[in-house]
């Protein structure tokens, strides 16, 4: 009795070998079938559905312009997630809003007077309307996307990915294409890294 999994792989190997040689509608049939993933993919590094029905846009159009780099090696949404990965992480930057995906990784010494967030974020809304907080916060928040801007873009991509979408090693190892261990070494030294950057003095 025929394996159902490799049947579909080899069904979708054939598709692809059609698509690289330009026919549309076969293209179109490889974008339906994966497009959910990719949106879910993107959607959750983004947390903004319209955004990530835009950056899919995009996806599909750098899929579209590679797809004869895709050799087959590798199952095709292997070869296709860090695509929207990278994606998203531009999309991220250039709309200068990555720092406030990651407010989580601020700790009781990252926080300018010694306070931890909850503690700020009580004193904050106490004080709300205070023009001094105000600026306080607008510092701390460019602080903080410096510290992230400084991040190497292979760190930024596996602390989004295990961060933001909460995937485990292994699925980020998959979706990035990379070792299990490689993952766990990129994430240790993302980590360190932001926070030796948000413990420097201003």
């Amino acid at each position: 009795m025929p394996d159902p999994v490799e049947t579909n792989l080899e069904a979708e190997r054939a598709l692809i070998a059609l698509a690289q040689t330009g026919n549309e509608e076969a293209f179109g049939r490889l974008m339906r079938d994966h497009y959910e993933p990719v949106f879910r993919l993107v959607a959750s590094i983004l947390r903004d559905e319209h955004a990530a029905r835009d950056v899919c846009q995009e996806v599909w159009l750098t899929v579209w312009k590679n797809l004869a780099t895709f050799r087959g090696e590798a199952k095709f949404s292997t070869w296709l997630h860090p695509i929207a990965t990278r994606r998203a992480i531009d999309h991220l930057r250039s709309r200068k809003r990555w720092f406030n995906r990651f407010l989580p990784f601020r700790t009781d010494t990252d926080a300018e007077d010694g306070t931890s967030d909850r503690t700020a974020a009580a004193g904050e809304a106490a004080a709300d309307g205070d023009p001094r907080q105000d600026l306080e916060k607008q510092e701390g928040n460019a602080r903080f996307e410096r510290a992230i801007d400084a991040l190497p873009p292979k760190h930024r991509a596996v602390l989004a990915l295990r961060e933001i979408q909460h995937l485990s090693y292994d699925e980020i190892a998959e979706n990035l294409g990379i070792a299990r261990g490689t993952v766990m070494s990129r994430l240790f030294h993302a980590r360190r890294q932001l926070a030796q950057k948000l413990g420097e003095p201003s």
